[in-house]
């Protein structure tokens, strides 16, 4: 990635430099189709900026990424491309106070996910298009000054092959062959956006009266791959879209000031959604070919409205650098949740938080770079990476514990405030902190100090003692930090008291909500309570930390966990269970036997999938060597056992086939697989259809009872692109010297490969059953990283780095291997490192997990 970076210091220079009064982009996408005889394929783009100078006659740059640049033109002066075009910037000399730039430029397709990226279907041979451009890479369409403060209105028009739609940000009109859109307001380069081609498009329309008696109309579009058509339930995303809608007017009083709502679905994708104004895109993986679970729909729902709430925090109200990106983020991973449970069917959506989202954020929230949620972002590399579980997940779980510190009303206010003060503008973090500490009466410097400008996870533990009638004499709430983050922060908390009831059920009978805040917090409420058979702190999850358990209660946990009525209680007990053995403070072997005891009885789907996802790498990862074998029949007797035993055609019988069949280690076990997908086995109410085909097939591939020719016949049954991903994975899956070397080549050595496609090998390359087979690439990785993370664009080195870390070469070997990386490249690109330096940390609470389970002191 040569050339292609810009710091933050020359963002700040040339924002105090420049204004920008609009842009009007121009491309010609005709090239999309047809043969191409050039390599890379490229279509015309030609950008005109107009833009002022607060110094006359000073020097700045534009931001372009082409293989090549026709025309440069600059206030009427020809400009000689060679001289002013180094292939990431223009320069531009001798300023005026009003200026114009043109450029004609050849601008690249691409295969990675990043700019115009371009799809061919192997379905039918339709070519799709669609961009994707942050942090930075509208540079790659259009020249542009690439930084979210330089914001303009975008005038945009497209030439599209015959017959194709084209759609961006503003409602577009066809004439004369060519694609004309409606100026947007002044908005940043990274959100703008275009999607063209034949897709399958539907529409609605969304009506509101507003305050002042006028009604809101906004048409609303969805769209997919023509090939996707017949599993695309529209009508779901279009009935959540409108719920979010009245949520978003009723709770924000600012009007959706975009025009239209389209939402598009596209292949390849390597987010899961991206909230350009108007036209946002998702990964069409949320188009559901076969049966899923309500999880999965409730998934789907969770990212339409996380997209939405940024419409107003991130489109209207943008960062004015990436180190206040939680601005956005965090508030759309927060509402996402907030107003799914609000105004939608997923009402339980804050088990899913607690669960899914806050696992994330622990897990960043422990590694070596983890940082403040208000980060330090030097440049476009860092700010690539801190799209992480900090921003996002921590975040929003921060701003759950604002809401319980402020109070709702408070905290809604002050973002009807912050619209309206800063609508089409850009803020930092004390921006919103002002309008916060107006609407709240709290002292919010000192709160962003303990939680916005600090790094680390606190734990809370309860620490009881009882008089001899069995009361409570004292319950006290210790608070610790890592060494290494050594801040105690103020915590509102709830802490349960729960018993055993007669029916065997585990019910709380008591509840105090308290202000924790330093190292040890007493509860007087709860003096004189009952005693309780498990103590719960931070019930109701009001905010973020790590959840510890006394003795009795990890007792109780360990024989009664699944009688846990409350599901929420539940879930936030299950979490901690996973954080003592993440931590190297409960045995692998133990929690899996938890998960087997009592993943049965779990209500909440999206518990037990997160479960099963869990329970997969406590035996993968963090179960000791020698015991492996024995959890693998452990989990696989189990999975079958609780699938035999499901409700036949549940959802919960989907959920346990597939974690069946991802944990299969027996010649029977792969044998019901193979007579499953032949038809010579069953199991009542069990539609084996071609998503679950894919499944089972995966670990018969790994196992080398799904040979090449199985999976091309499986392939010309699902000829899909969906099908192809699918193939491509369990063909690298495959346990032979012979296709481990030709997937390490096709991803290593060669940028052949589509981002989707470059992800399946990487999935299909490392299987858990199969570590001595690739032990011999743990070298080869660190002699490659290095130049694949200079040649590539950095969406396919991260993949690289991250995914073919020796990760199954669980030794000390491996770690020291890694250290000697570190220490003999010092100077490597600080990204590249960091993705090191967090491997190198996984693998080492990998091997301190390993010495628990065993019985053996944690090594460090």
């Amino acid at each position: 990635m040569p050339g292609e970076n810009l710091s933050r210091d020359e963002a700040r220079e040339r924002a105090a430099l420049l204004s920008v009064d609009g842009y009007e982009v121009s491309l010609d996408l005709r090239s999309a189709v047809g043969e191409s005889g050039e390599e890379p394929r490229t279509f015309r783009s030609v950008t005109t900026i107009r833009f002022r100078c607060s110094e006359p006659g000073a020097a700045s740059f534009a931001d372009l990424i082409a293989p090549g640049v026709t025309a440069v033109s600059l206030n009427g002066t020809d400009l000689d491309p060679s001289e002013v075009f180094d292939g990431s910037r223009i320069a531009l000399e001798d300023l005026r106070e009003e200026n114009e730039l043109v450029v004609d430029a050849q601008c690249a397709y691409s295969r990675t996910g990043e700019g115009m990226h371009r799809f061919v279907d192997p379905e039918d041979g339709e070519v799709y298009l669609y961009t994707q451009y942050e942090p930075a890479d509208s540079r790659r369409v259009m020249t542009c000054f690439e930084q979210p403060d330089l914001k303009a209105p975008f005038r945009m028009e497209v030439r599209t092959p015959e017959g194709w739609t084209a759609w961006s940000n503003g409602a577009g009109e066809l004439a004369d062959g060519v694609w004309r859109f409606a100026e947007t307001k002044p908005i940043s380069s990274y959100i703008t956006a275009f999607v063209a081609g034949p897709y399958h498009y539907v529409s609605d329309t969304y009506s509101r009266k507003l305050a002042d008696g006028s009604t809101l109309e906004i048409p609303l579009g969805a769209m997919c791959r023509k090939g996707l058509a017949k599993h695309f339930d529209a009508d779901d995303v279009f009935l959540i879209t409108k719920q979010g809608l009245d949520f978003f007017h009723d709770h924000f009083d600012y009007p959706y000031p975009f025009g239209k709502y389209d939402q598009a679905f596209v292949p390849e994708y390597n987010l899961g959604a991206m909230e350009n104004p108007g036209l946002v895109t998702f990964r069409e993986e949320y188009i559901f070919r076969g049966k899923v679970t309500s999880a999965s729909y409730e998934r789907r729902a969770n990212v339409i409205l996380h997209e939405m709430a940024h419409m107003w925090f991130g489109d209207l109200v943008t960062m004015q650098w990436w180190d206040d990106l939680w601005l956005k983020e965090s508030f759309a991973d927060f509402m996402g949740s907030f107003s799914m449970v609000e105004c939608t069917r997923f009402t339980n959506g804050w088990i899913t938080f607690a669960n899914n989202r806050k696992s994330w954020a622990y897990r960043a929230d422990q590694l070596p770079s983890t940082h403040p949620i208000t980060a330090d972002i030097r440049d476009l590399e860092d700010a690539k990476l801190n799209f992480d579980g900090i921003t996002y997940a921590k975040g929003a779980s921060v701003l759950k514990q604002l809401v319980a510190y402020a109070g709702q009303d408070a905290f809604l206010e002050g973002a009807r405030r912050y619209f309206k003060r800063h609508a089409y503008g850009n803020t930092q973090l004390g921006d919103l902190l002002s309008v916060l500490e107006e609407t709240s009466g709290r002292d919010m410097a000192t709160w962003s100090r303990s939680w916005l400008q600090t790094a680390g996870v606190n734990s809370l533990t309860p620490v009881v003692t009882y008089d001899a009638a069995g009361r409570v004499v004292e319950l006290a709430v210790l608070q610790e930090a890592a060494d290494s983050h050594p801040t105690l922060r103020p915590h509102r908390v709830a802490i349960g008291l729960y018993r055993r009831t007669p029916d065997g059920s585990v019910e709380r009978y008591a509840r105090a909500e308290a202000d924790v805040d330093g190292p040890r917090t007493v509860i007087a409420e709860l003096a004189g309570a009952e005693k309780p058979d498990l103590i719960l702190v931070n019930d109701d999850d009001l905010t973020y930390c790590k959840i510890r358990f006394d003795e009795g209660s990890l007792e109780t946990l360990r024989g009664h966990l699944g009688a846990v009525s409350d599901p929420l209680a539940r879930a936030l007990c299950w979490s901690a269970l996973w954080n003592l053995t993440r931590d190297a403070l409960m045995p692998a072997r133990d929690f899996i036997k938890l998960v087997l005891d009592f993943a049965g009885r779990e209500t909440d789907i999206g518990v037990l999938q997160m479960l099963h996802t869990w329970a997969r790498s406590a035996l993968v990862n963090y179960a000791a060597p020698g015991w492996r074998s024995t959890g693998e029949r452990q989990l696989a007797e189990g999975a079958l056992s609780e699938l035999r035993l499901a409700e036949p055609g549940s959802q919960h019988q989907l959920t346990w086939a597939r974690f069946f069949a991802s944990v299969a280690a027996s010649d029977a076990d792969y044998q019901l697989l193979e007579g499953l997908l032949a038809g010579s086995a069953q199991i009542d109410g069990l539609d084996v259809d071609q998503e679950m085909r894919w499944a089972f097939l995966e670990p018969l591939a790994s196992a080398g009872r799904a040979s090449s020719d199985i999976l091309d016949a499986e392939l010309a049954r699902d000829d899909t692109a969906s099908g192809k991903r699918h193939q491509v994975r369990c063909l690298a899956a495959r346990p032979s010297e012979a296709v481990k070397a030709q997937a390490w080549a096709e991803v290593v050595e060669s940028d052949a490969l589509s981002n989707a496609l470059v992800e399946a090998t990487i999935a299909g390359f490392a299987q858990p059953s199969q570590r001595e087979l690739i032990a011999p690439y743990a070298p080869k990785y660190f002699e490659a990283i290095e130049r694949v993370w200079s040649e590539r664009s950095i969406q396919i080195g991260m993949d690289v780095v991250r995914g073919l870390f020796p990760a199954l070469q669980d030794s000390v070997g491996t770690l020291a291997a890694t250290d000697e990386w570190l220490s003999s490249h010092a100077d490597a690109a600080p990204a590249l490192r960091r993705l090191v330096i967090e491997a190198r940390d996984d693998l080492a609470r990998v091997l301190r997990g390993q010495a628990c389970d065993a019985g053996s002191a944690p090594a460090r």
